[in-house]
C-alpha cells in the first residue's frame, strides 16, 4: 500500500482557515440573519475547501462545512429533529459546469436521458412544515440539516401557508418543504412604514424574512407580510405519494399550498439552459428575490437511487446567477440625521454602473457595520444591488491599498446638524441625537407632519418644508398655523408665488379638521405608524387620556406592544412635547376622536374586507375608513380570511385571487347597501 505524501503545513492551515470562515459565515447567515459574505464569496470559499479536501483526503473532517448544512439551531427555540435530513445543493455557474453535472448524473444512473424539473431558487429561508391529518402541526427551520428550530407559532401567521390542507388524499403525516420570503413590494412598504414611524429600516428582504420568522413573539411575525413557496415532499407516513417531482408540485398546488407558477419541465439539457436564460431575463420583474434556478431529476425513484454525497444530493444542482455587484471607491462618508434623531451613515461613491443603474451613493447601515468591516474614506470597495431596496457597500476589496494617512472612520460624537452630544442606543444599534430642537430633526418632522398620511397639507412638500425650517420662518409645529401673518416672508422663498402661498395657507387651514389619529401619526412618535395611531385614537378617544395612560393601559390597545407602549408614555411626558400639544390645541387642531362607536349589531362588524379598483362614489381610502368605522378590518391583500372583496373598475389581480379562493365579490352598489346595514345575499362582480 502506497503511503500518502505528508500534507504541507500551509495547506493544512489554509483548510482550517476556510473551515473557520465558512462556519462563521454560516452562523451569521442562518442564526444571526446578518450575513457577512455575499453568496459569490461564500461559494468561492466552499469551492476552494472542496478542492483541498479532494487533493488531501486526510484533511476531510467530520465537522467540515462540506459535510453539513447551515448551523446549529438557536438555543432560544425548541429543537426539532428532521426525520429526513434537509440537504443543501451543489452549485454550477455556467453552461459547461451544468452540462458536466448532467453527464455525470446520467452516467451514475446508467441512462442516456432523464426528464428534469427547473424551479426558481428563491432567496429566502428554508422551512419544513408538517401536517398531521391535514392540519398544520409543526414548522421548523433547516438548522444544520439534521436539527432545526421550532417556529410553528410564527409560521401559522404567514398568510399564504394554509392551516389545513384540502383533499381526501393527504397522507396522515406529511412533511412539506419550501422557502419563506419577503415580497419585494411588501418589503419596500414595510421599510417606508418603519421610516415614517422613526424606526431603523432593514437592509434587504432575505435578512428580513429570516429575522421575522425567528421572532420570539409570534405577534411580531404576524405584522411582517411574509409569504412562502412550497417545492417538495420531505417525509410521509401512510397514503400514496406521487412518483415524480412534477406530480409533487401539482399535488401540493391541489392541496391548497402556494407553489411557484414559473416552474418548467425539461427533457434535455438544452431545454434546461433555455429555462435558466429565461429566468435570468425575467428576474428583475419578479416580486421576490431569486439567485438562480434549481434543476432536479424528475423521477423520485431515480432520485432515491442516486442518493447524495456529503451535503449535496446527486440528483439536483443549483445554477447560480452572478451577483449584481461592482467595484468602486468611497470618496466620503456622510451622516444623515432622521426626524427621530437616528444618525445613518452613507457612502459617497465614484459613480459606477450596477445592473444598468448608475450608483453614486450607498448605505453603510450603522456604526457597528462600519467598525466591523473597517470602511474608510478612499477605500476600494464592492457594492451590490441584488435584492436590495438601495445599494449597499459589501466589503473592502482584497487588493485595496491605503496610504499612510488612512485612519479608521470615527462616528461623530456630536450631531452634525445641531452640535449636541449623541447617544448610543444599544437596543437597536443606533446612534441618536436626542435634542428635541435639533434643526435636522425638525426639518424632517415638518415634512412628515404635512405628508399625505399625516395632516395632508397640500402645497407643503419636501422643498417647502426644508425652506420653512432652514430660514427659521417656522421653528415649531404650531407656528405653521400663524403663517398667514408671514406672507411677506413666504414670498421671499424661491418658487413661492401668490397662488402657491394661497394654496399652502388653505391646506394648513383644512388640516385643522384632521382627526386625532392623523395628528398622532403626524407627531412622529418613534414606533407609532398609521395603524397604531388609529388604534390609540379609537381606544382612548382624547389626547389627554393618551397623555395620562400608563404603560399597562397602553398595552390594552390592540396592536401596541411593550416597546411602543413605553415609547408613547415617555414621549407624552416630555415637557417639550406637552408644550407642543398645548400650542397645537390653542391653534385649533382636533385633540378628540368624535367618531361614533362602531355599532355592536352591524353585520360588517368583525369581518375582514379588501377594497380594490376605482370606486365612483368614494375613494378607496374613504371606503376603508367607513369599513373601520363599523368595527371591521380593511386589509390590503386577499386571503382565505377575507370575508368580501369590494371591486371597483380595473380591479386587477386581487379580483383574480378572490375568484381563485372563492371569496365573495361585491360591486360598489352592493357594498354601499352593506355599509347601510344590509347583509349581501350574494356576491356580484362590478
Amino acid at each position: 500500500m502506497t503511503k500518502s505524501a505528508p500534507v504541507p503545513k500551509s495547506v493544512s492551515k489554509r483548510a482550517q482557515e476556510l473551515r473557520d470562515d465558512i462556519n462563521r459565515a454560516n452562523h451569521l447567515y442562518y442564526i444571526e440573519s446578518a450575513p457577512e459574505l455575499t453568496d459569490a464569496e461564500w461559494d468561492a470559499l466552499m469551492v476552494e475547501l472542496r478542492e483541498i479536501e479532494a487533493q488531501h483526503p486526510s484533511l476531510l473532517t467530520p465537522d467540515s462545512p462540506t459535510q453539513k448544512v447551515g448551523a446549529p439551531p438557536s438555543s432560544e427555540f425548541a429543537e426539532v429533529v428532521h426525520p429526513v435530513p434537509m440537504l443543501s445543493l451543489g452549485n454550477v455557474f455556467d453552461e459547461d459546469s451544468l452540462r458536466a453535472w448532467h453527464s455525470r448524473t446520467l452516467e451514475l444512473a446508467g441512462l442516456d436521458e432523464a426528464a428534469m424539473v427547473c424551479e426558481l431558487k428563491i432567496d429566502g429561508l428554508a422551512l419544513a412544515v408538517t401536517y398531521r391529518d391535514g392540519v398544520l402541526a409543526q414548522a421548523a427551520t433547516r438548522g444544520d440539516g439534521l436539527r432545526g428550530e421550532d417556529v410553528t407559532p410564527n409560521v401559522r401567521t404567514i398568510r399564504n401557508v394554509p392551516l389545513k390542507l384540502d383533499g381526501d388524499d393527504v397522507p396522515p403525516v406529511i412533511e412539506l418543504r419550501g422557502e419563506v420570503y419577503f415580497p419585494n413590494s411588501a418589503f419596500e412598504r414595510f421599510n417606508r412604514e418603519r421610516e415614517e414611524a422613526g424606526l431603523p429600516t432593514y437592509a434587504n428582504p432575505r435578512n428580513s424574512a429570516s429575522g421575522s420568522l425567528r421572532q420570539l413573539d409570534s405577534t411580531e411575525t404576524a405584522r411582517r407580510p411574509l409569504a412562502m413557496f412550497f417545492y417538495s415532499f420531505g417525509y410521509a407516513e401512510g397514503g400514496d405519494v406521487p412518483g415524480t417531482q412534477w406530480e409533487v408540485l401539482q399535488t401540493m398546488r391541489r392541496w391548497g399550498l402556494p407553489v411557484n407558477p414559473w416552474t418548467r419541465r425539461a427533457e434535455t439539457i438544452e431545454e434546461v439552459q433555455a429555462a435558466v436564460e429565461a429566468a435570468g431575463a425575467e428576474r428583475a420583474g419578479l416580486d421576490y428575490g431569486i439567485d438562480g434556478v434549481v434543476i432536479k431529476i424528475d423521477s423520485l425513484a431515480l432520485q432515491n437511487s442516486l442518493g447524495s454525497v456529503g451535503r449535496d444530493p446527486r440528483w439536483a444542482t443549483a445554477y447560480k446567477f452572478p451577483a449584481e455587484q461592482a467595484r468602486t471607491r468611497i470618496n466620503r462618508i456622510h451622516v444623515n440625521v432622521g426626524r427621530t434623531g437616528n444618525l445613518t451613515p452613507w457612502a459617497e461613491l465614484e459613480p459606477v454602473n450596477v445592473g444598468g443603474v448608475t450608483v453614486r451613493r450607498a448605505t453603510l447601515h450603522n456604526k457597528d457595520e462600519i467598525e466591523r468591516k473597517d470602511f474608510r474614506e478612499g477605500d476600494s470597495v464592492i457594492i451590490q444591488r441584488a435584492g436590495d431596496v438601495i445599494p449597499q457597500v459589501v466589503r473592502v476589496t482584497d487588493d485595496n491599498k491605503r496610504d499612510k494617512s488612512s485612519k479608521p472612520y470615527t462616528f461623530p460624537e456630536k450631531c452634525p446638524a445641531c452640535g449636541e452630544p449623541t447617544v448610543d442606543t444599544e437596543d437597536d444599534a443606533a446612534i441618536r441625537c436626542v435634542n428635541a430642537e435639533c434643526p435636522a430633526q425638525f426639518e424632517r418632522l415638518l415634512e412628515h407632519f404635512a405628508s399625505r398620511g399625516a395632516m395632508d397639507i397640500e402645497g407643503m412638500g419636501e422643498r417647502v418644508a426644508q425652506d420653512l425650517a432652514r430660514t427659521g420662518i417656522v421653528k415649531r409645529l404650531s407656528e405653521l398655523y400663524s403663517l398667514a401673518d408671514k406672507q411677506e416672508e413666504l414670498a421671499e422663498l424661491e418658487g413661492m408665488g401668490e397662488k402657491k402661498i394661497a394654496n399652502l395657507l388653505e391646506g394648513i387651514k383644512r388640516s385643522k379638521q384632521q382627526p386625532l389619529s392623523r395628528l398622532l401619526f403626524a407627531l412622529g412618535i418613534n414606533g407609532v405608524g398609521g395603524e397604531a395611531s388609529e388604534w390609540l385614537a379609537r381606544h382612548f378617544r382624547t389626547m389627554s387620556r393618551i397623555q395620562s395612560a400608563t404603560v399597562d393601559e397602553l398595552l390594552e390597545v390592540d396592536g401596541v406592544g411593550p416597546v411602543t407602549a413605553q415609547t408613547v408614555q415617555e414621549w407624552m411626558n416630555l415637557p417639550v412635547n406637552l408644550t407642543m400639544i398645548e400650542e397645537l390645541e390653542r391653534a385649533g387642531l382636533t385633540l378628540e376622536d368624535d367618531s361614533p362607536e362602531p355599532p355592536q349589531d352591524h353585520p360588517m362588524r368583525g369581518l375582514t374586507l379588501v377594497v380594490t379598483g376605482t370606486l365612483e362614489t368614494m375613494s378607496r381610502s374613504d371606503a376603508e375608513s367607513k369599513i373601520k368605522a363599523l368595527g371591521a378590518k380593511a386589509s390590503g391583500s386577499v386571503s382565505k380570511k377575507t370575508a368580501y372583496l369590494v371591486a371597483g373598475a380595473n380591479a386587477g389581480s386581487k379580483l383574480q385571487k378572490a375568484e381563485q379562493l372563492g371569496v365573495p365579490v361585491l360591486d360598489e352598489e352592493t357594498f354601499t347597501r352593506f355599509l347601510e346595514g344590509e347583509t349581501p345575499v350574494e356576491a356580484v362582480t362590478g
